[in-house]
This record gives structure tokens, sequence and C-alpha cells, in this order.
């Protein structure tokens, strides 16, 4: 799954979730991002050319909050990943370390240590 960096990436994501389709468009009413039900409840929903206050079929604020809660849970659980992917060798490290046995310890020890610095929960 893509890395949801912001709340507005996530609420896409919990509504397409919801809907099971990403054909779907609205358009949030006030400057501010839906964060509590009467947020949601601002949402103008977009079917063809008309638009409506009241959401489609299946989607409620109670199944996107809920959709948006457990989003969050398995980014934050992937926390450790994205720490070790900022820490780990270049591939052009790597491409180095195919010809160099010293280059190659020396990479087998930084992946150890980062692995060590940032275990699996």
């Amino acid at each position: 799954m893509a890395e949801i960096l912001n709340h507005a990436d996530k609420l896409w994501t919990a509504i397409t979730n919801v809907k099971g389709d990403t054909n779907i468009a609205y358009t949030i009413r006030s400057s501010n991002s839906v964060k509590t039900e009467e947020g949601f409840n601002e949402i103008i929903w977009v079917s063809g050319h008309d638009e409506s206050d009241t959401p489609p079929e299946g989607i409620t604020w109670d199944k996107v909050n809920a959709e948006m809660t457990r989003l969050q849970a398995e980014y934050d659980a992937q926390d450790y990943a994205r720490k070790r992917k900022a820490e780990y060798p270049s591939i052009q490290d790597l491409v180095v370390a195919l010809y160099d046995t010293d280059d190659k310890a020396a990479i087998e020890a930084k992946r150890a240590e980062v692995k060590a610095k940032y275990p699996k929960p």
C-alpha cells in the first residue's frame, strides 16, 4: 500500500475502500479538513452532473472514520520500515559491494546495525 502522507490522502483512501471502487467524486465545502462527523456532513458528493449533501449508499461517517483509523494504524505499524529504508545503504553502494569483499562486509554490518536500531514490532 502506498504511504499515507496526509489527512486528505487518508480520507480519499478510506472513502474509496468503503465504497469499493474509485469511481466517486466529492468536494469539501469548508477549508477545514474532514476529521469529525460535522466535517464529513459538509462534503458535497458528486454523481454525474448532480451534487448532493447525501453520501452515496453505504458511505457513512462511522465506516469512513473506522477505515481512516485502520489505515493510520497500518501506516504507524510500518514506521520501523520507513526508518530502515532511510538509513540502509544506497543502490549504488550495493552495486559497488558486488565487486569488493570489504565493501560487502561493511554493507552487511550497516544493514545489521539499522535492523537492530529499528526492530520489527
